[in-house]
């Protein structure tokens, strides 16, 4: 008879003579479970910062060597739009490729492409090539976020799961925070470069832990791969992404150059949709979107991030050309958004446990909404702290949103499918984001001409148009004229402020209908199963919804 040991995640014999549930994880990944979500953290820390830490060093760049590269608007626009362009249309294809090859593999792969192209755009010749780099850097950044939350769910237990994730969404947080004050920081000691430049170090660091720590994971049962489905979800969310900035870099969404590739990018993914349904081997199984509770945890993404992002843009135009701080300085002010993140989030869990996913994510998406209505009233006087208060009151709403509803979608899929679910959660914040700053940009734009234009007068008839676009184009104009040009600063503040107004007031709407979406589908309170142990710090098993 065989007498060795039975393998060591067999389920063996409890008492009763039912098989007892071993843990999914193998007990060497389990014991360093919590160094590897660090090194995620890192990997995540340069991707996600790199979303905006070329936004405060657009005038360095514009300058004329040695300064900077000479770059025009445009060029400047397509520098920051091309990392975001191809990030998010990207993301979904890398997550499928995660699941196929390995999590890690991918994870090692996209860290390589970004820190050398962040190397080469550090001394890029010109504004082409600063261009084609960051769309570089997109490519890698895509392998790079889905293989982190993918990694997470395979090194953790499910019952521990919305703890890291609260973690992974608190360093998010952090990341979009700390982003302008770093190239800031960066831009008063060294050249434009070293905004890029200080990824290599981090990459270097990040690329070591990560072959040392992280274990390789995939979905072993991966089936036939869809090349159709992959083709037509790259083509359509580049058309779709790419008309969302467009109407964003415009402020205007009526312009043929949006309308059209959007219109094309939205025809392209309903036919993704149906390929999906109909193929045998579907790159996304469609029924997940027949799951009330992933459906709306999805669309809580999207909301959340269209609300949050489109104010986020306005507030950086209300803090420096209306209240006059610099970029550093509103940079440092928008901190507490990051604070409250890496306080709150990881601890979310703890009030889902207690009062249910439905009910704290409707909250927090009601103090959202409240804080977001709160910019309504803020004009040149404000006291500063009132709004310290009111982002910092708003991190805490979106630091209880978001870990409920990424654990929902992630839960959702089954854990060989992870860098599926991580694709689908990142696509809908990264698309959800770009909508908000150019649907709200466009509303901003349209209330701030409206209100502008009869102040225009004194300027050349050809450039009342140009002025008139924004508070930043009028206030430039006003320079120009010298002494003259005072006349046209309080009517642009006061132009700003009734559009920031109405923007707040919209976006604010947008994140209540994300709290009656939330309400109405994700899971409420479900009671504490019976004999369960509970440890005292760290371990905790609470109740996870499904």
């Amino acid at each position: 008879m065989d007498r060795s040991p039975p393998p060591p995640h067999a389920p063996r014999p409890a008492r009763g003579g039912l098989p007892e549930q071993e843990p999914e994880v193998p007990p060497e990944v389990h014991r360093r479970r919590w160094a590897i979500l660090a090194v995620l953290m890192l990997s995540l820390l340069f991707v996600v910062l790199d979303n905006s830490v070329l936004n405060v060093a657009v005038k360095t760049v514009a300058s004329p060597p040695p300064v900077g590269i000479g770059a025009t608007q445009g060029q400047l626009e397509w520098a920051i739009n091309a990392y975001a362009l191809v990030f998010a249309a990207l993301l979904f294809t890398a997550g499928l490729l995660g699941d196929r090859i390995g999590r890690r593999r991918t994870l090692l792969f996209g860290t390589a492409v970004f820190g050398a192209a962040s190397a080469l755009a550090a001394f890029a010749d010109s504004p082409v090539e600063l261009v084609a780099y960051r769309a570089v850097m997109g490519f890698g950044a895509a392998f790079v976020m889905p293989a982190t939350l993918a990694v997470l769910m395979n090194v953790f237990e499910r019952d521990e799961q919305p703890r890291a994730i609260g973690v992974w969404v608190g360093a998010v947080g952090v990341a979009i925070a700390v982003g302008p004050v770093l190239g800031g920081l960066l831009l008063e000691h060294f050249w434009w470069g070293s905004i890029f430049l200080v990824n290599v170090p981090v990459v270097a660091v990040s690329l070591v832990a990560v072959a040392l720590l992280v274990p390789e994971s995939r979905d072993p049962a991966p089936g036939r791969i869809d090349p159709g489905g992959v083709a037509l979800s790259v083509v359509g969310l580049v058309l779709l992404v790419f008309g969302v900035i467009r109407g964003g870099e415009l402020a205007d969404l009526t312009d043929p150059t949006v309308l059209l590739p959007a219109a094309g990018g939205v025809l392209v993914l309903a036919g993704f949709v149906v390929h999906e349904r109909r193929s045998p081997n579907p790159a996304l199984d469609m029924a997940y979107f027949r799951k009330p509770v992933f459906s709306a945890a999805v669309g809580g993404i999207a909301l959340v991030f269209f609300a949050l992002m489109g104010v986020t843009f306005v507030s950086v135009f209300y803090l420096q050309s209306v209240r006059g701080f610099s970029p550093l300085q509103a940079g440092l002010l928008l901190l507490p958004l990051a604070v409250t993140q890496l306080l709150f989030a990881p601890r979310s869990r703890l009030v889902v446990r207690r009062f249910g996913a439905r009910a704290v994510c409707a909250t927090g998406l009601l103090v959202v909404a409240a804080c977001l209505a709160a910019f309504a009233g803020f004009d040149t006087g404000t006291p500063v702290w009132a709004v310290e208060l009111v982002l910092f009151a708003q991190g805490a709403g979106m630091a209880h949103v978001m870990p409920p509803v990424t654990v929902a979608v992630m839960q959702a899929l089954p854990k060989e499918k992870a860098g599926s679910g991580s694709a689908v959660n990142n696509t809908f914040r990264q698309v959800g984001g770009a909508l908000g700053v150019a649907v709200l940009g466009s509303l901003l734009s349209a209330v701030y001409r409206g209100r502008v234009e009869g102040h225009l007068g004194a300027l050349p008839p050809g450039a009342r148009a140009a002025a008139g676009e924004s508070v930043e184009a009028t206030l430039a104009a006003a320079r120009r004229l010298g002494p003259a040009g005072e006349a046209l600063v309080a009517p642009a503040h006061e132009a700003f402020l009734a559009a920031m107004h109405v923007t707040a007031v919209c976006a604010a709407g947008v994140a209540a209908l994300g709290a009656v979406v939330v309400a109405a589908f994700l899971p409420g309170r479900r009671p504490e199963p019976e004999g369960r142990e509970r440890a005292a710090e760290g371990g905790a098993r609470e109740p996870v919804p499904r």
